[in-house]
């Protein structure tokens, strides 16, 4: 009869401990952070599936209708060129080989779709969380040309933050949202010069 107990008990331990796995697992799960507008994320996948992570996520998006959860997948290339046998000639290269890039609403469907798609190994954060790009991370990294917030005015100064004149202070005459340019006032050798730079070229002070 102790025998019996034992390995009922036993039983019902193992029960309770796999039970609690799994609740473990799904209050993981769940804990995924949502977000209300779509932003760009990395996952991580096999060496060479880049592309077929591309295309097997895209696919299911468009037979499952996810759309309004998964809106682009990219794998940033860039074209060089490479000499052989005294010929140049233009190759599309990977820019970031081992990783795609998902712009998705992230919920737990969305989550779930791209991490159990063939050949993805996580997303790019602390313990696999996935961390959205910053707008200049998806800038600087090809994946989306986003427009740039510069919040200031004509009269404003302005340091700039790249370029030639780094670290040069200006005077805004003239700023282009649709163009994301400003032309600015810098006074170099005595003489006021006007120049023409890219809204992430420059910072409000």
């Amino acid at each position: 009869m102790d025998n019996e107990n034992l390995e009922l008990n036993q039983s019902e331990g193992q029960a309770l401990a796999s039970e609690k796995a799994s609740e473990e697992s799904k209050r993981l799960f769940i804990k995924q952070e949502k977000t209300d507008k779509p932003y760009w994320y990395v996952v991580y996948t096999y060496s060479g599936y880049e592309n077929k992570v591309m295309t097997n996520l895209l696919k299911t998006v468009e037979n499952n209708g996810l759309q309004d959860l998964i809106y682009d997948v990219k794998v940033p290339m860039e074209e060089t060129i490479e000499v052989k046998n005294g010929k140049k000639k233009h190759v599309q290269r990977k820019l970031f080989p081992g990783y795609v890039m998902v712009k998705m609403l992230l919920t737990d469907e969305s989550w779930y779709v791209v991490r159990n798609t063939r050949g993805v190994t996580g997303f790019v954060g602390p313990g696999s969380k996935p961390i959205p790009l910053s707008d200049m991370e998806v800038r600087s990294m090809g994946v989306e040309d986003v427009p740039v917030r510069l919040d200031v005015e004509v009269g404003e100064n302005v340091m700039i933050t790249s370029g030639p004149l780094e670290s040069f202070i200006g005077v805004v005459n003239e700023v282009s949202t649709e163009r994301q340019k400003v032309k600015v006032t810098v006074s170099m050798f005595g003489r006021d010069t006007q120049v023409e730079l890219d809204f992430v070229q420059v910072k409000r002070v």
